[in-house]
């Protein structure tokens, strides 16, 4: 199930924003939208990374989120990129450690945004969390 609830933009910008109800195979659908705009902004070297770290974020939100709504943005920096997905789930991801099992299922998607993002982070919002991760150039 894949359901964009905006329109694709007439010109490619600086940004890239669509709500969707992601399904199972949505992120294949999200990468191909990322590797589009990648190549547009002359940032093609990224893919690999953006693709993997976008793909676990839309993972979550299917695995995780009632409803499986989402938002992604998708915003071109003077340093590179910058990826949001937010949903309307108030719970950060998790990620192992403290203790835990490290080869328990939950958390190793996040382990690997850690391992090829340059930066990542969650930001809580009045209705969800925003989930982001950052890849320089």
């Amino acid at each position: 199930m894949n359901h964009a609830t905006d329109a694709f933009p007439a010109a490619i910008g600086d940004s890239y924003h669509m709500g969707f109800t992601v399904g199972e195979h949505s992120a294949g659908h999200m990468r191909r939208i990322l590797r589009l705009f990648l190549a547009a902004w002359d940032i093609a070297e990224l893919s690999d990374a953006a693709e993997l770290a976008l793909t676990e974020l839309v993972s979550n939100v299917v695995r995780h989120v009632p409803g499986r709504g989402c938002a992604v943005l998708i915003l071109r920096r003077p340093e590179g990129l910058r990826v949001e997905v937010t949903d309307g789930c108030p719970h950060p991801p998790r990620v192992p450690g403290g203790g835990k099992d490290p080869l328990t299922e939950d958390g190793r998607g996040m382990l690997l945004i850690e391992a090829i993002a340059d930066r990542w982070g969650t930001l809580p919002r009045a209705t969800g969390k925003t989930v982001w991760f950052e890849c320089d150039v």
